[in-house]
């Protein structure tokens, strides 16, 4: 068996989500019914995040186990042939130690949340972002994400159907920057509870909006009560943009 690492990007707009779902399309099950037609085999895809329905990704690591011999780029071709029309896209594919595992290996994920802050209606983005037309002041929403910025109880920030082990997460980094019309909200974190990014960036907002004060931001993360959330950010604005291992060059 050889073990491929694929780098995956996806329009999250028509699946459940990344992983298999009951009720409905998943990109998981996508890439691997790609995988059976090319291989012959019923292979499992496994993955370094797990995106909500809506949710996108530029960059998702993922690997699976091949007992065929293929060559990593004859592999990603055929997958891309199969996957088509599919908004499901392998933009990379090499050959990993056995013991390289995409979602236990993996060190660093990052995010991108997306807001488009103008009046005018969405034409070639709609479904890619979170439009908001009120002003949003992104220095306001910066400051306010550094209390979030380190090691903390994340109850507040915690979907409820959260199947984490415990909600204490220490996030690398949270910033808010304007760039024209669209404020862009960065986060990095060795790993992140469900909802955790939509609901960080959902509260901020509030801020933006001149409906919370800075302060409150800290003062709902204390309070370790998810009553307290402000608000969750819709899926479309959400992009996976990366993975990070240790043997990354």
């Amino acid at each position: 068996m050889t073990r491929f690492a694929l780098t995956l990007e996806f329009d999250g707009g028509p699946f459940m989500g990344l992983q298999r779902q009951a009720h409905g399309p998943s990109v998981q099950q996508a890439v691997e019914e790609a995988v059976l037609r090319v291989t012959g085999e019923a292979a499992l895809l496994h993955s370094a995040g797990r995106t909500d329905s809506g949710v996108h990704a530029l960059a998702m690591r993922s690997h699976v186990d091949v007992a065929k011999d293929i060559a990593p780029f004859r592999l990603q071709e055929a997958l891309n042939a199969v996957l088509r029309p599919q908004p499901v896209a392998v933009t990379a594919c090499c050959v990993k130690p056995d013991d390289w595992h995409a979602r236990f290996s993996c060190t660093g994920r990052s995010y991108l949340y997306r807001i488009a802050n103008r009046r005018a209606p969405l034409t070639l983005e709609r479904g890619h972002a979170w439009q908001i037309p009120r002003p949003l002041d992104a220095g306001a929403m910066h400051r306010a994400a550094q209390a979030l910025v380190g090691s903390h109880d994340f109850t507040t920030f915690r979907s409820v159907h959260c199947q984490a082990a415990s909600p204490l997460k220490s996030l690398d980094r949270l910033d808010v920057r304007r760039d024209g019309d669209w404020v862009l909200v960065e986060a990095a974190a060795r790993s992140f509870l469900h909802h955790q990014v939509r609901s960080m960036v959902g509260t901020l907002a509030l801020v933006g909006l001149g409906q919370w004060q800075e302060a409150q931001v800290a003062e709902v993360l204390a309070a370790r009560d998810r009553t307290r959330l402000g608000l969750n950010a819709p899926a479309q604005g959400l992009y996976f943009v990366s993975a990070s291992y240790p043997d990354d060059a």
